[in-house]
């Protein structure tokens, strides 16, 4: 008899870059680099569990900006010339290893991820990896969720209600286009909860969210079953708190596994390390070395210099993730047990991660991931896999209570997003925010050019939204790239709205930016039109 429910949650977010002004972008890499390490690996993971008649049942949430990245045409040529390259270059790297046994090992094994990689994304899916994951959703191993249309930290939009529910309706649609049907659950950008927005969801037909543990146990009123359970929020949308334990289990680097010493350092890439001319054909037509992928060592110890790093052993690494997945669906028995007793209910425990942890920064992550689901599927009498939309569909009650403003960034709560890195650009954000509504409710009817440039204006005001510029910033890496993007879509925001104001939009200058940023091709201006808060 199970003695609760485990449900594994992945958000898989980039955010959106795509530069077809220039041959090659640095940026772009980030797509490429996630593609490679963590969305196949983890594809493929889920394809060996299918085959091997694996039960299970887990979460991805998909953001539009990843979505809309992965089924475009330039990037996915991009990536397949990227991909190729990589091939071409461990094939090198075979021969100049020869003699080192050790070194030769690893090229082999990078030789086969990348050939791998390769395989899947061009034979098996024909560069749409969208379509993978809508695979294993219909089959009814996974679920997929949406999150805000640009990963807009939406507390910070609290005060303009056209721009919350841009965000929330514009990613039902961009969801709906991209899967055929409307999401049942969305990912809060950052979880990122503010009391009230729960009615933007609802009036999506959104079932369900995610907060983090504050975010449950500080809700009013304070739930009885804290975070082993979800709440009901005022306007009827389920809400699933983090579970402090078991997260904290696998993405801590100093507490949980991805720090262990026998797995792949992240950092120590060798592209830095050969010769530029050896390695040039494969950096881009930019020229700049980059992190290829080529990562021969182990992270070896707390304290150890790059330099000093020990070599990578991939037999000893795959052993300790799979001995770590055994020891994560132990503790989740035993906290199992430990919470049968004390709250007379079978407990329904979420683990949301970053999928880029799986693979990208954690090597041996999609490992991991695909022996846990086995040993879910083994042990199913204690520990059973589950999803949001399975509890919801069993009908089982749930407690009432609005949930606290909350995020999981640094201390919880706005902090990360709002700070005298990034404090400069929320007037022109909320500025932008009124001036949109203005544009929608003066031209409701706009057709021809003034129609493509209301568009283009949401698009621009969506993508100078997106949390992930505010967030860089705030780490202080490519800080220059997130000051320059801001910029840029405000500025281009701030242009479209004078033209549109004065009937003097420059077709010209509009093809081209709509040529640069073409996110959300079916969108509609007049989202921003209903400026009031839902009812209710």
């Amino acid at each position: 008899m199970e003695k609760g429910y485990f449900s594994l949650v992945l958000h898989a977010h980039l955010p959106y870059v795509r530069h077809p002004e220039y041959k090659s972008f640095l940026e772009e890499y980030w797509l490429f680099e996630a593609i490679t390490e963590t969305y196949i690996p983890i594809i493929q993971a889920f394809q060996r569990l299918t085959d091997d008649g694996v039960d299970f049942r887990m979460t991805v949430s998909m953001s539009p900006p990843l979505v809309a990245m992965l089924q475009d045409p330039l990037l996915q040529e991009r990536y397949l010339t990227h991909i190729t390259g990589l091939v071409e270059l461990t094939e090198k790297e075979m021969d100049r290893t020869k003699n080192d046994p050790v070194l030769l090992r690893l090229s082999e094994m990078y030789h086969e991820l990348f050939s791998s990689c390769k395989r899947t994304y061009a034979d098996e899916y024909g560069l749409d990896l969208v379509s993978a994951f809508r695979t294993f959703r219909d089959a009814g191993k996974i679920d997929i969720t949406t999150c805000g249309a640009t990963h807009g930290f939406l507390p910070l939009m609290s005060e303009h209600p056209a721009s919350v529910r841009a965000q929330i309706r514009i990613a039902a649609e961009s969801h709906e286009h991209a899967f055929g049907v409307r999401p049942d659950g969305i990912w809060l950008p950052e979880c990122g909860y503010f009391p009230g927005v729960d009615k933007y969801l609802a009036e999506e037909g959104i079932r369900y969210t995610f907060v983090d543990s504050h975010g449950v146990l500080h809700a009013d009123p304070r739930p009885k079953y804290g975070t082993y359970a979800p709440i009901a929020t005022p306007a009827g949308v389920a809400v699933f708190g983090r579970d402090i334990e078991s997260s904290k289990q696998v993405w801590s680097a100093e507490e949980g596994y991805p720090g262990d010493f026998v797995y792949r350092d992240f950092y120590r890439d060798y592209t830095y390390e050969l010769d530029y001319d050896y390695v040039k054909p494969y950096l881009g037509p930019d020229g700049f070395r980059k992190m290829l992928g080529l990562k021969y060592h182990r992270i070896s110890g707390k304290e150890v210099a790059l330099a000093d790093k020990e070599f990578y052993d991939p037999d000893i690494a795959r052993a300790r993730a799979i001995e770590h997945a055994a020891n994560f669906v132990f503790n989740r028995e035993r906290q199992f047990e430990h919470l049968n007793d004390i709250l007379g209910r079978k407990p329904f425990i979420v683990a949301p991660y970053d999928a880029e942890l799986f693979g990208h920064w954690w090597f041996e992550g999609p490992i991991w991931l695909e022996e846990l689901l086995k040993k879910l599927d083994e042990v199913k009498g204690p520990v059973l896999g589950a999803t949001p939309t399975d509890f919801l569909n069993s009908g089982e009650p749930m407690q009432t209570a609005d949930p606290h403003l909350s995020s999981w960034g640094y201390r919880g709560y706005s902090e990360v997003w709002l700070n005298s890195t990034n404090d400069y650009v929320y007037p022109h954000l909320h500025r932008a925010s009124m001036r949109m509504t203005e544009l929608a409710k003066t031209y409701p009817n706009a057709e021809g050019l003034r129609h493509r440039a209301l568009n283009q204006a949401a698009r621009e005001l969506l993508l100078a939204q997106s949390s992930d510029w505010a967030f860089i910033m705030k780490t202080g890496t490519m800080t220059e790239y997130a000051h320059k993007r801001t910029r840029d879509h405000i500025s281009r925001f701030t242009k479209l709205y004078e033209s549109v104001r004065s009937n003097t939009v420059d077709e010209k200058w509009l093809s081209e930016i709509e040529w640069r940023d073409r996110i959300f091709p079916q969108i509609d201006y007049m989202v921003y039109a209903e400026d009031q808060s839902p009812q209710g």
